[in-house]
C-alpha cells in the first residue's frame, strides 16, 4: 500500500526545506508596511508588500531592542531575517531580525498627492457638505452582499428603529475595479427616494482599502445630490472617500447608528414635547382667562347697560325727591290758599250778606258807597242775603254832618 502523511509530516518537511534554503536564510527585503500590530506579548505582527504582492512578517519580542522607531502602516522598509513556515498552519512567514525605516511608502504618496490636489480644489470644503436627514425612512446601502457590514447595518437600524427601510446595492468593495461597481450603486441610489446613502467595508491593510483612495470615486460622491455616509475600515484608517463624503463614520455600525434616528428617543421626545405643549398651553390659557376677567371687570364699570342702571337709579332717586319736593310746595301751597281764603271770605260781600248786611247799587250796577253819593228821590238796588228789593232815597243823612 502506498504510505499515507500526515499534515504535520508534509508541513515539517516544507520547513526543512526552507531552512535548507540558503537564499531564504538572512535575507533583506524591502516593502512598504501594512496590516501592522503590536501584541500585549510584545511581538509585532506585520505585512510588507509592494504594488504585487505582500509578505507575511513577525518580529518576536526578543529582537525588538533593535527597532529605534515604531513602525507604522505606509512606511518603507527593509526586513532583514529568515523566511521559514509557520508549521502549525502550513504559511511560510519571514522572522525579522531588525527592521529599517527607508521612509513613506508608494501607496502613501500617492495618496497623499491626491489628497492635497482635491483639498486644494475644495472637494473636501466642508460648505459643499450636505446635512444628514434626521428622521431617515429609507437608507441605501453601497456594499458587498456577503460581508458582515450589510449584516451590522441592519443589526443596529433594526435596533434602533425597525420602522427604517434599508435597501442593498451589492458592490465589490476589494480589488481592481471595485471603485466602479461602488459608484454604480451611488448613482443608482441618486435616482431612488432613499434619503441618505452608506458606503464602506470592513477593516483591512491600505491594499485592501485601496479601492476607496480613488478620484473618480471621491468625485461621484463629492456629485451625488443624496447626502453621503462613509464608513470604510475601522476607527484609524482614513481613505480620500472618507473626506469626499458628507459625513465619516469610523465604522460601519456606526454609520447606522448617525443614519438610524432612535425610534424610542423621538417617542420620549415627543411626550417631553406634548407635555411641555399642554403646560405651556395651561398656562397661556389661565392668562388668558385671567386677563379676560379683568377685561370683563373693567368693561363691567363701562358697560351702558350697567350705565343706564345707575342711571336708573339715580332718576329713582331724583323722581322721588321731585315728588317729595312736589308734595311739600302742594302742601305748602295749600296752606297758603287755606289762608287766602279766610282773608278772601273776610272780604267777600257774600260774607257781608249773610251776616245781615246790604249791598247798594244803582239801577245801572254802579255800587254805592257812600250816603253822600245818594241823592234823594233816587231809584236804588239794595240787594241782601236772600234777595233784592229796589227802594226809593227819601231822607239821606250824613253822620259826620251830625
Amino acid at each position: 500500500m502506498r504510505e499515507i502523511t500526515t499534515v504535520s509530516q508534509v508541513n515539517q518537511f516544507i520547513k526543512n526545506m526552507f531552512a535548507r534554503e540558503y537564499a531564504l536564510q538572512d535575507i533583506s527585503v524591502k516593502g512598504e508596511i501594512s496590516n501592522c500590530k503590536y501584541h500585549s506579548s510584545g511581538h509585532i505582527y506585520f505585512t510588507i508588500k509592494d504594488r504585487s504582492s505582500q509578505l507575511s512578517c513577525v518580529m518576536f519580542a526578543s529582537r525588538r531592542s533593535s527597532l529605534d522607531f515604531r513602525m507604522a502602516e505606509g512606511q518603507s522598509v527593509v526586513v532583514t531575517g529568515d523566511i521559514s513556515v509557520y508549521q502549525r498552519d502550513g504559511k511560510y512567514q519571514m522572522y525579522a531580525a531588525s527592521v529599517v525605516k527607508e521612509g513613506v511608502g508608494a501607496l502613501y504618496e500617492e495618496y497623499d498627492r491626491l489628497k492635497k490636489r482635491l483639498l486644494a480644489e475644495g472637494l473636501f470644503d466642508e460648505g459643499r457638505k450636505k446635512r444628514i436627514p434626521r428622521y431617515a425612512g429609507k437608507i441605501g446601502v453601497v456594499t458587498a452582499q456577503t460581508g458582515a457590514v450589510i449584516q451590522d447595518i441592519c443589526n443596529v437600524s433594526r435596533r434602533r428603529n425597525p420602522y427604517v427601510q434599508i435597501l442593498l446595492y451589492p458592490a465589490r468593495v476589494q480589488g481592481e475595479g471595485a471603485h466602479e461597481t461602488i459608484i454604480r450603486g451611488i448613482r443608482y441610489f441618486e435616482k431612488t427616494d432613499v434619503d441618505t446613502i452608506i458606503i464602506g467595508r470592513g477593516g483591512g491593510s491600505i491594499e485592501d482599502l485601496w479601492e476607496f483612495n480613488h478620484e473618480a470615486l471621491a468625485r461621484a460622491i463629492a456629485e451625488c445630490g443624496k447626502p453621503i455616509i462613509s464608513a470604510v475600515g475601522h476607527e484609524t484608517d482614513t481613505t480620500i472617500a472618507d473626506f469626499a463624503a458628507d459625513l465619516r463614520a469610523p465604522t460601519p455600525s456606526a454609520a447606522a447608528e448617525l443614519a438610524v434616528y432612535q425610534y424610542q428617543d423621538l417617542q420620549m421626545e415627543l411626550e417631553e414635547y406634548a407635555h411641555a405643549l399642554f403646560l405651556h398651553m395651561s398656562n397661556y390659557l389661565e392668562m388668558r382667562r385671567i386677563r379676560l376677567n379683568q377685561y370683563r371687570a373693567i368693561l363691567g364699570y363701562s358697560s351702558p347697560k350697567d350705565l343706564i342702571a345707575q342711571k336708573r337709579l339715580y332718576l329713582g332717586e331724583w323722581e322721588d325727591k321731585l315728588r317729595l319736593l312736589m308734595e311739600q310746595k302742594l302742601t305748602s301751597a295749600k296752606h297758603q290758599m287755606s289762608l287766602y281764603i279766610e282773608e278772601l271770605k273776610g272780604l267777600s260781600p257774600l260774607q257781608k250778606l249773610q251776616a245781615g248786611y246790604g249791598y247798594v247799587s244803582r239801577e245801572d250796577g254802579t255800587q254805592v258807597r257812600s250816603v253822600g253819593e245818594m241823592e234823594k228821590g233816587e231809584r236804588l238796588s239794595l240787594t241782601m242775603r236772600d234777595g233784592r228789593a229796589v227802594v226809593r232815597v227819601e231822607y239821606v243823612e250824613s253822620i259826620s254832618e251830625k
